[in-house]
């Protein structure tokens, strides 16, 4: 009989092998198409930047680039002649806790949230991922260095790292000032000791030059990390005390120190508007009340001059470092005040007001892709910085953001922008428009209580409350702050 071939059952299936093997090699195929593909798009794919975050306390905008050409402030300088200065930026609240809790979370101020100076972004604004957290969620590695956010400890996890700061257990490096803070301590009103201090030392004495160090030892880790960064690094001076290193008080003459013009209350300023320095009555020499001698307002003008020097060289060596790192082509550099501070003007010193001095903030940023060395006169909010960082960084807005980013401003000086900002502080709200700043004061009911009106083109300094004659630019600026107002409720 003629052999026929058995049937295939379930142990002996004919196996054929020419079509397995054209699979696997349309498979390889299409396995090495689609790894060509996702390595070419990953090398045309920008490499994210890093971002340098540099915050400084009480810093107002004085300093040369900002025309002061009395202020030694080189570092600084540099960084706007590489960068975009804004002419017209202002904080939220001017004061610390406030101002940077309102800043991290792209949130407004109201008479309920971000009030004063011991504000916490974790109480405020449960929930709300800041601006740290949010880059680190995107993958950077989050640094905290010095002072950020007003407490060490608020949004502690936003942070890769626990935050840093240096140790200020000894704030005067002379020993009559250290013993006078000392006994201040034990009294009962914690008095503190003086207002400033010039000692012959070097900058690693004091807190600002131990940050600087730490903050050059940290970029060079980040250096080695196949990370982005977002470092943010928060100077302490100038705030009081004003201690610095003797050779930055040796940058200005004494002799040549002057005492404002307008060392008086603006004409019809209203009561609520004028407040007694508190912060600067806290330390020894100070008196409780009234005015300081002419003599002690040089001493602190002249203090506070040093410590912007001081500050200034620090910065300057975070920066150097980071172009000797060769990672200055691909970081964002950011440099904000967290709000403004008074030198005498209308007998105010420190901050807690609604005026110019107390409102405005030096802002500077670089990066990569911007052309350095302009400036913006466009009306610019600190909570702007927040979408700004994520749409230079290429990051998506968290869409509780109630500020605007200014990239476009930054290239562009013709954008289309903002045409008033607002901000406010206790029972006080204060909007800034190009040529005037209008600011209401409200009693726990909502009533009006006051209102002042400065007309920045013929009174810069805003010396005369002309409210009273200039009706209806008031109606009209009360009807805006208004409605700014209401667009930020909770």
């Amino acid at each position: 009989m003629p052999h026929r071939p058995r049937a295939p059952n379930s142990t002996t299936t004919a196996r054929p092998w020419p079509a397995v093997k054209r699979r696997l090699i349309i498979m390889l195929r299409l396995l090495l198409a689609v790894t060509f593909l996702c390595s070419s798009v990953h090398a045309t794919d920008p490499v994210r930047p890093n971002v340098l975050f540099i915050a400084v306390d009480d810093l107002r905008p004085e300093l040369a680039c900002y025309g002061r050409q009395h202020i030694h402030s080189p570092s600084i300088d540099g960084l706007a002649a590489s960068g975009v200065l804004f002419e017209k930026a202002y904080c939220m609240v001017p004061t610390c806790g406030a101002s940077r809790a309102s800043l991290m979370t792209g949130l407004r101020p109201s008479p309920t949230r971000f009030v004063n100076y011991l504000t916490k972004a974790d109480n405020d604004a449960p929930g709300i991922t800041t601006l740290n957290t949010h880059f680190r969620n995107n993958g950077y590695r989050t640094i905290s260095l010095g002072k950020v956010f007003h407490h060490k400890t608020d949004n502690a996890h936003g942070w890769s790292e626990p935050a840093w700061r240096p140790s200020q257990e000894r704030w005067y490096r002379l020993p009559e000032n250290h013993r006078l803070h000392v006994e201040g301590q034990k009294q009962r009103k914690k008095k503190r000791g003086p207002a400033w201090e010039s000692a012959d030392v070097p900058d690693n004495a004091y807190a600002d030059g131990l940050l600087a160090e730490r903050a050059v030892a940290e970029l060079r880790m980040l250096k080695d990390r196949d990370q982005p960064f977002f470092m943010a690094v928060g100077f302490l001076k100038p705030h009081l005390p004003f201690i610095a290193p003797e050779k930055y008080w040796t940058l200005y003459d004494h002799d040549q120190i002057e005492i404002p013009d307008n060392y008086h209350a603006p004409r019809d300023a209203p009561a609520e508007s004028i407040h007694n320095s508190g912060e600067l009555r806290s330390y020894a020499g100070i008196p409780a009340r009234g005015p300081v001698s002419d003599e002690t307002a040089r001493n602190l003008i002249h203090g506070y001059n040093a410590c912007v020097s001081y500050t200034d060289a620090q910065i300057g060596k975070l920066l150097a470092e980071l172009d000797r790192l060769e990672l200055s082509e691909n970081t964002i550099v950011v440099l904000w005040g967290d709000h403004g501070w008074n030198l005498g003007e209308h007998t105010l010193w420190c901050k807690h007001s609604c005026y110019e001095t107390s409102m405005q903030i030096p802002l500077i940023m670089r990066a990569p892709g911007i052309k350095g060395g302009q400036r913006r006169s466009g009306l610019v909010e600190s909570i702007d910085l927040y979408p700004t960082l994520c749409e230079l960084s290429g990051l998506k807005s968290p869409g509780h953001l109630q500020g605007r980013s200014f990239s476009g401003l930054m290239k562009d000086a013709q954008a289309e922008w903002k045409t008033a900002v607002v901000g406010r502080f206790r029972d006080g709200d204060t909007i800034r428009t190009e040529k005037f700043r209008f600011t209401e004061y409200s009693n726990n009911p909502g009533k009006r209580t006051a209102a002042m009106l400065y007309d920045h083109a013929a009174d810069p300094g805003e010396n005369v409350n002309v409210v009273n004659s200039r009706k209806q630019v008031a109606n009209k600026l009360t009807k805006e702050l208004h409605q700014i107002k209401m667009s930020g409720n909770d």
